[in-house]
């Protein structure tokens, strides 16, 4: 008797536990950066991804989205490719992170056959997302761009591209400096005034640090290194 009662306690616990962790997921994820400006829309949308520009382009980037912020975010970064040639993908995250959908690029490489040179990307955690992508499964990859995030695996001989904003204080330094010994082929860049979240349009983060230059500024340094970055006859219009 004294053992069942126990043993009805402890289930008891364990489902009150499992409410309140649900619970609380739940919150932490229903409350995440939403995007700002409309100005720049996708030329096509699925269930689980955006579309900027041509599917008939011979460059594609996929991009996964930083921790908590809506895919549209980065779209007037994505949309400026897209003008430059480049068919770029923001794939959407369940919960908007991209933990939960790391190889979301393997899908999204199969459903664009026309795409020949493939460069995978992302912002912050989603950053950090695609870089583990890239070391384990990046095989058809040409390289890896970087905003405001760090590889955790090494990558071999893959070109990586790494920008971040020097008024950035959510990004780990100790860590981001630790992690470059992974990128064998790095170029990196800082951007004098910008921010981490200057990289999209969803306002002020919590813990970031002012910028001192303006969001259209930072999209555009961003967007012009990224093409120095990509070979111009991958994506010439």
């Amino acid at each position: 008797m004294k053992n069942n009662k126990l043993v009805m306690r402890i289930a008891t616990l364990l489902i009150v536990l499992i409410i309140a962790m649900g619970t609380i997921f739940y919150l932490y994820t229903k409350d995440y950066y939403h995007t700002q400006t409309s100005n720049f829309p996708a030329t096509e949308e699925t269930a689980d991804y955006l579309v900027y520009g041509s599917r008939e382009n011979l460059c594609g980037l996929i991009f996964y989205p930083g921790a908590k912020v809506e895919e549209t975010a980065y779209s007037p970064i994505l949309s400026s490719l897209a003008e430059n040639g480049i068919c770029c993908i923001a794939v959407k995250m369940p919960y908007h992170l991209a933990v939960f959908r790391p190889d979301a690029a393997k899908q999204i490489m199969n459903e664009f056959p026309n795409i020949d040179y493939w460069y995978i990307g992302g912002h912050s955690l989603g950053g950090a997302m695609a870089a583990n992508f890239a070391a384990s499964k990046g095989q058809n990859l040409c390289g890896l761009i970087l905003l405001a995030a760090y590889p955790t695996k090494d990558l071999g001989g893959l070109p990586v591209l790494s920008l971040y904003g020097s008024e950035d204080n959510i990004l780990n330094y100790k860590k981001y400096t630790a992690s470059l010994s992974n990128a064998n082929s790095l170029t990196e860049h800082i951007i004098e005034g910008g921010n981490h979240a200057g990289f999209g349009c969803y306002g002020i983060q919590k813990g970031d640090g002012s910028a001192t230059i303006s969001q259209e500024l930072q999209w555009q340094i961003s967007v012009q290194l990224i093409l120095d970055f990509i070979p111009d006859h991958y994506h010439t219009n």
